[in-house]
């Protein structure tokens, strides 16, 4: 396959350069267009009011254009501008944390995918259950070999897969559940601290309560070890309630 590579945690990121190895391993073409610097969580934006600028990675065993931008310009600019020609799919990741429930909307690694599926591509977002990866070869192996199971073509136009690992080696996760995402949402709180010259300010955390997590969704499976894959579509339209307000229609 002819495959756009990007991420959101940056074209140095281990979990991009484990899964351009495997890709490559796997024989597919590999076109990397990732930012430059870490890019997590900035969800759909696009750039507007700046250039952007591409850099050059050229090193022993990897090749790939970093954009001085967010993901989902990387994909504009890799489809409109920077590839030689379309490619089969777009895939994003392997993203340092999970993206289930609602880190969908904020995780630019599932953007970038989304902008690929929205430019009428085949799309898929991978993502590991931990925020400091140190290997994801397994990881990177068990997605190229993924890509040659799935009917691309079967699928419906804008649809986007949502691949997660659990944290453990691969040789220990449980076999591979399609889910829907979870329901449940953060507990979000700021913790406030002091910088060295006396001045305050808020870091953001938060945690997806356990309790309020569904048996069968993608949190829940995720959590008790499973591989778990999520058709997302992005119709935000909420056709129950527009019968509750058919009778504004005029």
């Amino acid at each position: 396959m002819n495959i756009l590579l990007t991420n959101d945690d940056g074209i140095q990121a281990v979990g991009l350069r484990s899964l351009y190895h495997a890709l490559k391993r796997a024989g597919h073409t590999v076109h990397v267009v990732a930012p430059v610097t870490e890019m997590s969580a900035v969800g759909h934006a696009v750039t507007l009011a700046a250039p952007l600028r591409v850099k050059i990675f050229d090193e022993q065993g990897f090749y790939g254009q970093g954009v001085s931008g967010t993901p989902a310009d990387c994909v504009k600019l890799g489809l409109t501008t920077l590839l030689p020609a379309p490619p089969d799919i777009v895939v994003s990741g392997i993203n340092a944390g999970a993206n289930v429930g609602v880190d969908i909307l904020y995780s630019g690694t599932v953007s970038a995918a989304t902008e690929g599926a929205l430019m009428g591509l085949p799309a898929l977002a991978v993502s590991y259950d931990h925020f400091s990866p140190q290997d994801l070869a397994a990881q990177g192996d068990w997605t190229a070999a993924f890509l040659h199971k799935v009917d691309w073509a079967a699928l419906p136009l804008h649809c986007v897969l949502n691949l997660n690992f659990p944290d453990r080696p691969m040789d220990q996760a449980r076999p591979l559940k399609v889910c829907p995402q979870t329901s449940a949402g953060y507990d979000d709180w700021y913790e406030e601290r002091t910088d060295p010259r006396g001045r305050k300010y808020y870091w953001l955390t938060g945690v997806i309560p356990p309790e309020k997590v569904r048996p069968g969704q993608d949190r829940a499976l995720l959590t008790e070890g499973h591989v778990t894959l999520t058709p997302l579509r992005f119709d935000f339209t909420d056709h129950a309630v527009m019968q509750t307000l058919a009778h504004l229609d005029g």
